[in-house]
């Protein structure tokens, strides 16, 4: 591993079991909490699809191998949920159960808030209706 793999958020977050506990964490509190009753309703009942492409996509987006890529081209993630009504209701779920999980998950306090913030950013670009 170079020293630049090295300094990536995936490897300082602990690579690929910390991606894979950060993504099973989310889609607990996604499957079982009432705040996030609306987001689980848009998606199937089973969820072990959505979470590999999930653990795929964070793995190449956070510095790590580009699993997403390779498996599926570009992530276009817009044009992907177009299917799907994003409203902000959705981007506050989505980000409530994501910081849940983000807090169980070993890492710098930097690192996460950096984590955070760009997860914010990408999910508000992802509201496609009002």
């Amino acid at each position: 591993m170079t020293e630049a793999q090295q300094t990536t958020p995936y490897a300082l977050m602990g690579g690929e079991q910390a991606i894979i506990s950060l993504v099973d964490r989310f889609y607990f509190y996604m499957d079982t909490r009432p705040e996030a009753k609306a987001l689980r309703a848009i998606h199937a009942p089973d969820l072990n699809p959505v979470k590999e492409k999930l653990v795929k996509f964070l793995s190449g987006w956070l510095g790590g191998p580009d699993l997403f890529v390779q498996e599926y081209g570009h992530p276009r993630l817009r044009q992907r949920h177009f299917p799907f009504q994003v409203d902000t209701q959705m981007r506050d779920q989505w980000m409530w159960c994501m910081q849940k999980a983000l807090y169980e998950v070993s890492m710098p306090d930097a690192l996460r808030k950096n984590i955070l913030q760009a997860l914010s950013d990408l999910a508000t670009h992802m509201i496609n209706t009002e």
